[in-house]
């Protein structure tokens, strides 16, 4: 029989995170975009608009815009990237919704990771980037008492 923490890293070899932060997107092109760290969410969600599948070359794909016109990293480019999967989710208001979702590089604290989003209107909401357990699961440890910390690095590595 398994130990409840059996398999997992020590909190010693996890990096600490704070509430919110700001991370990268290189496969966009997109540097500096603030994210909320929730840890009461499965999955990473990606704020976009005009979302529509299309089917190239026998497979499916994900149009899509990031952000919104009103965001000052707001580029008015379309991208397409394959579809990873569709996701059942349930919101913040406890709805069940159906999202596409990709895969796509992310930076933070230096490091790229894989990363699946599901691709959400979130126009409401203060942050077009929530990083959900998944992801932070055996790589992060969150201290709700900080922020910013992979910014904070970032800036000190390029101050040097």
């Amino acid at each position: 029989m398994k130990k409840p923490n059996e398999g997992l890293k020590s909190a010693k070899s996890l990096k600490i995170i704070g509430t919110s932060d700001h991370i990268d997107l290189p496969e966009f092109g997109l540097e500096n975009l603030g994210c909320k760290v929730d840890t009461g969410a499965a999955t990473s969600a990606l704020h976009c608009h005009k979302v529509r599948l299309i089917e190239k070359d026998g497979n499916a794909y994900v149009r899509f815009q990031l952000l919104d016109p009103e965001h000052p990293s707001y580029q008015n480019r379309r991208f397409t990237l394959p579809l990873y999967a569709e996701k059942e989710i349930r919101n913040s208001f406890g709805q069940s919704e159906w999202r596409y979702a990709i895969k796509t590089p992310v930076v933070v604290f230096g490091k790229t990771y894989r990363v699946v989003f599901t691709l959400s209107d979130r126009a409401k909401m203060k942050f077009p980037i929530l990083l959900g357990s998944r992801f932070l699961r055996n790589k992060f440890m969150v201290d709700v008492s900080q922020k910013d910390l992979s910014l904070q690095l970032k800036r000190q590595i390029l101050s040097k």
